[in-house]
């Protein structure tokens, strides 16, 4: 089989952790669109959650792309 076990283990690693960057990046809406919402732009939105989405990017591309000793 192409992608092994411990692969398979890290392809769900990498899709829960973007998952997570997701999740980090939800919120920050308002209920009276003409007020405006500073919260939009926080760290955890515009920083945090995109390094968190690259990492498991990563570790996805890891998990596909690593050969495992015969």
């Amino acid at each position: 089989m192409a992608i092994t076990p411990k692969g398979l283990k890290l392809l769900a690693a990498g899709l829960l952790v973007m998952v997570a960057g997701y999740i980090l990046m939800a919120g920050g809406g308002v209920k009276d669109p003409q007020v405006f919402n500073y919260s939009m732009f926080d760290f955890r939105r515009m920083v945090a959650a995109p390094l968190v989405i690259i990492a498991g990017i990563v570790i996805e591309i890891i998990a596909i792309m690593r050969r495992d000793a015969e």
